[in-house]
């Protein structure tokens, strides 16, 4: 068995944990992950004004801080935070003159090598966990790398721990899972939890502590958490990972393709979930490329409105400016809420009306934007205000998955002696090529093609439509997230949304959910999906349901004009609709 620890879900995370989680208990390697669709976009902008840079500053920070406790700990340290610049990054902490042998992994980099995207401002392949076995065999005590799939900082150590092979699938798949729930920190203990209230007092008064594998030659695995932390580690949580930011049934790696449908949890002590069961196949023939481009350049303008007749504030406001702003952004209104009647304090009286554009030139979206809005400000409805004082424009980026060759990238280990190591291909790959275009939509408008093949849910999906059936004249209608727990995110211009019944609620409760859940459910959950695509995939052992809803972040987090751009909040806001449900799932005292 290997311990090992994830000390950073996001570049931004806690500075401490690093030294937290060195000093809180037994650790093989300590791992995290520092790069988004987002931060890559950002290490872009930065290695733009200094080609010197690139990489995540924070990591190296934090190893000045902790690398010789490290050392002393024999705690290896593997983080993807080289970004587009991982021998700056090795480079760097070899300055910092400790006795730790540095390796890092390149080979990522596709900028000016895609003929589809020339002039991108990154271009990252996705690349596996060899390479950084490889370095760990060889000895290393610190592997940066750049971009390798979040969960390869896991698998990586223990390939090098278990010895295991590249058709050692199921062990891969099992690494892969373990890695996807402690990747993102403390998601996996108890933060971005719809069941934060089932948490004890004490559980939240704490930091929340961040998250430990466990794991087995096999590929098995135990989540737990470090002892005198906050926050738990339960089957919910874990599940809430596991539905985070997926695509379907099955999890396409570069070095093995896992089938989520195959994941066993099951609690096996206080803050430990066992991962069982988990099978793997080869993976695709292609590699995924994450792909930022500069878009243009957005502003905003936010109006307060307050008190009575909104709609009709609102409607001579937009009037009012569609009159005097130029031909050629695009614009975007926010939409609103009325607010409440008789509110006591003036906040609660009002909401806001954003005014959003882009534009490829920074001119056409800066005072062409503001001055019409703020001259309004003594000529329009009452009580006019923003919430700020005009802003400059300010550039964005779009996002774009590509798919290319595997001999397009050669993932190249340098080692700490100076010699350099070429990462051979997979021995096989899937026997069906899966392209860009299939991996993006292929499922959609399928409500249930997670069960297709699996017994169990079948029989799932059986007794679903029997309850169904039993429930019709006795149904009530209450919010989802009374029966439902969610957790959400974002896939470039995609939104994934995962809904599971927790545990302790009824079997009839899952089955309804399996049953309900269709597209067309969505939509109507969901109206602001209603004209898009959605993938539906059955997870029957996890109790729940995960969907992609296509084309709802638009270009991606980086240019979203949407509230919530990157779909974080996505889950609970379905938890708070209201839809209809058999009566005997409702929890007692709510029928």
């Amino acid at each position: 068995m290997i311990a090992i620890g994830n000390c950073s879900g996001f570049y931004g995370d806690r500075f401490s944990a690093m030294r937290d989680m060195l000093e809180g208990g037994r650790l093989d390697v300590l791992t995290g992950d520092y790069l988004a669709e987002l931060t890559m976009l950002i290490l872009g902008k930065d290695a733009l004004k200094d080609p010197t840079t690139g990489y995540a500053k924070t990591f190296l920070r934090q190893v000045a801080d902790s690398l010789d406790l490290a050392l002393q700990r024999d705690v290896k340290v593997v983080a993807n935070a080289g970004g587009l610049n991982p021998a700056g990054l090795a480079a760097a902490i070899e300055t910092l003159g400790t006795s730790a042998k540095v390796a890092y992994v390149d080979g990522d980099d596709l900028r000016g090598r895609l003929d589809s995207h020339p002039d991108a401002l990154t271009a990252n392949a996705y690349l596996g966990a060899f390479g950084i076995a490889h370095a760990l065999d060889a000895g290393a005590d610190i592997v940066v790398t750049g971009r390798v799939t979040d969960a390869s900082v896991v698998v990586g150590p223990a390939i090098a721990h278990h010895g295991w092979k590249r058709d050692s699938y199921d062990e891969l798949a099992g690494a892969v899972v373990a890695g996807h729930v402690i990747e993102c920190g403390t998601q996996a203990t108890g933060g971005n939890f719809s069941g934060f209230l089932t948490m004890s007092p004490q559980a939240r008064a704490r930091p929340l502590g961040f998250p430990v594998a466990e794991i087995a030659v096999d590929g098995s695995s135990i989540i737990t958490k470090q002892d005198e932390t906050g926050g738990t580690v339960t089957v919910d949580t874990v599940t809430a990972q596991l539905l985070y930011e997926i695509q379907g049934p099955l999890y396409l790696g570069p070095d093995v393709t896992t089938d989520l449908t195959s994941i066993r949890l099951q609690e096996v002590g206080i803050d430990r979930v066992a991962i069982t069961g988990v099978t793997g196949t080869p993976p695709p023939a292609t590699l995924k490329v994450a792909v930022n481009s500069l878009g243009g350049y957005r502003n905003s303008v936010e109006f307060v409105l307050t008190g009575p007749d909104i709609d009709a504030k609102a409607t001579w406001l937009r009037d009012q400016l569609d009159a005097e702003l130029p031909i050629g952004p695009d614009y975007t209104w926010s939409t609103y809420r009325i607010p409440a009647p008789d509110s006591p304090t003036e906040e609660g009286a009002g909401c806001i009306l954003r005014l959003s554009a882009r534009a490829a030139d920074a001119d056409a979206v800066g005072r062409a934007l503001t001055a019409p809005a703020i001259e309004l400000a003594l000529a329009s409805y009452p009580g006019f205000h923003v919430t700020a004082p005009p802003g400059r424009p300010s550039p964005f980026g779009i996002y774009r998955a590509a798919y290319v060759r595997r001999d397009r990238a050669e993932e190249t280990v340098h080692l700490p002696t100076g010699e350099t190591y070429k990462v051979p291909p997979p021995l096989a790959y899937a026997e069906k090529s899966v392209s860009g275009a299939e991996r993006s939509k292929s499922g959609a408008e399928k409500s249930v093609s997670g069960l297709v093949g699996h017994r169990d849910g079948q029989e799932l999906t059986s007794r679903a439509q029997k309850l169904t059936s039993r429930g019709q004249e006795l149904t009530s209608r209450r919010a989802l997230g009374e029966v439902v727990y969610a957790r959400s995110g974002d896939k470039g211009g995609d939104a994934n949304l995962g809904l599971w019944v927790p545990q302790g609620k009824s079997d009839a409760a899952v089955e309804w959910l399996l049953e309900a859940v269709t597209p067309e459910w969505v939509r109507e959950l969901l109206p602001e999906t209603e004209d898009l695509a959605i993938d539906i995939t059955a997870l029957p052992h996890l109790r729940g349901v995960n969907i992609v809803i296509h084309d709802l972040l638009g270009d991606g987090v980086a240019a979203s004009t949407r509230f919530d751009p990157q779909a974080k909040g996505l889950g609970e806001w379905a938890r708070s609709r209201f839809v209809d449900m058999p009566t005997e799932i409702v929890p007692e005292g709510l029928q």
